[in-house]
């Protein structure tokens, strides 16, 4: 990820990987057999988690982010200081859920988590907008 900057972990960043990786476990991926788990860090501690959930029509198919968005959204929540997002292989958030994720906070810490390094490795953190540079939005918010 040329010209991203590496960034300082948050406080509770164990509780929010932790969410993600349980999420993850929950996936529904009978097709691609890919697993994603995603947990969001509101701006006051609250962590709300999220699994993709496949279907037959792919385009249906729902991002583990915006599971776990739309989780705490629908709870009564619309500010965020973080995202986790744990799967195996390069844990980058696809663009669809990076302009998603955008609408909510531009400068959300993205904590990536790739299941396959060691346990004891903590997982890489950048800031959304260094994922998403030149984010679509509308000037009427």
């Amino acid at each position: 990820m040329s010209g991203t900057s590496t960034l300082s972990l948050p406080p509770d960043w164990e509780r929010l990987v932790a969410a993600s990786r349980n999420a993850r476990s929950m996936a529904y991926a009978p097709y691609s057999n890919y697993a994603v788990g995603a947990a969001v860090l509101t701006d006051d501690g609250q962590i709300f988690s999220g699994c993709n959930v496949e279907n037959a029509s792919y385009g249906l198919t729902v991002c583990a982010e915006r599971v776990a968005v739309c989780s705490a959204v629908a709870a009564g929540f619309q500010k965020f200081a973080a995202v986790c997002v744990s799967l195996t292989g390069m844990p980058v958030p696809c663009g669809s859920c990076r302009q998603f994720l955008n609408e909510f906070n531009p400068q959300m810490i993205v904590l990536l988590d790739d299941l396959d390094q060691p346990a004891e490795n903590s997982p890489e953190c950048v800031r959304l907008s260094d994922l998403l540079p030149r984010a679509f939005k509308l000037d009427s918010i």
